[in-house]
């Protein structure tokens, strides 16, 4: 005969099981130390700078409508 299983507790466990892999999904994704951290926000001003660098300014195409 097969044992008898609580259903609470198999929920319990499979519910906490769930919630440590989020929370180790987050430590990774969150969880950087400081020079990594400021190490990307360089990298990512660096590309700001470089791309607002190479911006091309439109002309203003506007009509004129103050020759009248």
């Amino acid at each position: 005969m097969a044992d008898i299983v609580n259903l609470r507790r198999f929920r319990k466990a499979r519910k906490r099981a769930d919630a440590e892999t989020a929370a180790d999904a987050n430590r990774r994704r969150h969880g950087r130390s400081k020079p990594e951290k400021q190490k990307d926000a360089l990298e990512a001003d660096q590309a700001r700078r470089t791309l607002d660098g190479a911006r091309l300014d439109k002309p203003d195409t506007s009509p004129d409508t103050s020759e009248d």
